[in-house]
């Protein structure tokens, strides 16, 4: 069986075209890979969909497609909006219509769900969510945003979980406005990359360790963190993304969170197990491919 798959994040589309065992969840080959750069919808879903088309000449024609894509979007199967991007911070992708789009084109079914859902369902297949019913996946990058299994499923209730727009109390002597533009000094507004890079006036990757910027990124993921803890009450709490993989963050991040809870969670208590609580995905930058493949995969056997 051939499944497709894209990651459609808001800097790059990444897309895939797998090998999958029919009847089950084995962990499917990659056949090929390519990152679009995410610029206006129709230069960046036309370049996606020629990847695909020109893979499956060699390949095989996918079944079925699995999308993760940035939000917010319309997740909502009875909704005449399905599949669309709604109130993103980036306006020409307002109302894109991205299953709809790969759905008209492609002629197969296409399983939608947000960026960080995919992954979060990748981890819970095949990485460091295996065995676990009740887990968050964060992703820190461009933006903020969270994927909740609750139960065993994806929370999705309403919309979806806005992770990344919990407004969190400010660190003293800390002044900046904020980047988000709906709400300012949320998490999004204070932690994201271009909160970062706006607040320290540079690339966060040229921030060397040891910069003020590192201990105020993990003072803030912490007290996140404490707060999905305490209203979700999940067993671990993965967090990747290009700033989130930043090494030594998510340890640092773990060790704070022991104080933002003050010891009020008893199973929290040892160092051990904040660490292990609060931890890094195991399929990395990857979880997102494999996660939106996951989508697919599921779709097919269903």
């Amino acid at each position: 069986m051939i499944i497709a798959a894209i990651e459609a994040g808001g800097t790059k589309f990444v897309c895939g075209l797998f090998e999958a065992d029919s009847g089950g969840y084995a962990k499917p080959s990659l056949l090929a890979r390519e990152s679009v750069k995410t610029t206006s919808p129709a230069e960046t879903l036309a370049a996606a969909l020629a990847f695909l088309k020109k893979s499956a000449e060699s390949s095989g024609s996918p079944d079925c497609l699995g999308i993760g894509c940035f939000g917010p979007v319309d997740l909502k199967p009875s909704s005449p909006t399905w599949g669309r991007v709604t109130a993103t911070p980036k306006p020409q992708w307002r109302d894109a219509d991205v299953a709809g789009y790969f759905r008209s084109e492609l002629g197969v079914p296409v399983a939608f769900d947000t960026d960080v859902n995919a992954a979060a369902y990748g981890e819970y297949l095949w990485g460091a969510a295996r065995g676990l019913k009740d887990f968050v996946y964060l992703t820190v990058g461009t933006g903020i945003g969270g994927g909740v299994f609750s139960g065993g499923a994806l929370i999705h209730g309403m919309s979806h979980p806005e992770l990344g727009h919990l407004r969190l109390a400010r660190e003293a002597g800390d002044d900046y406005p904020g980047r988000c533009p709906f709400h300012g000094g949320c998490l999004e507004g204070l932690a994201s990359g271009p909160a970062i890079g706006e607040r320290w006036k540079a690339d966060p990757a040229s921030l060397p360790p040891g910069h003020p910027a590192w201990e105020l990124e993990a003072r803030y993921l912490a007290r996140a963190a404490a707060a999905y803890a305490l209203v979700l009450s999940p067993e671990r709490i993965l967090i990747g993304g290009g700033v989130g993989m930043r090494p030594g963050l998510v340890e640092r991040s773990a060790e704070l969170l022991g104080e933002e809870l003050a010891g009020y969670l008893p199973a929290l208590a040892a160092p051990e197990r904040l660490a292990d609580f609060l931890s890094r995905p195991a399929l990395g930058s990857e979880a997102g491919l494999y996660g939106s493949a996951a989508l697919a995969l599921r779709l097919c056997e269903d």
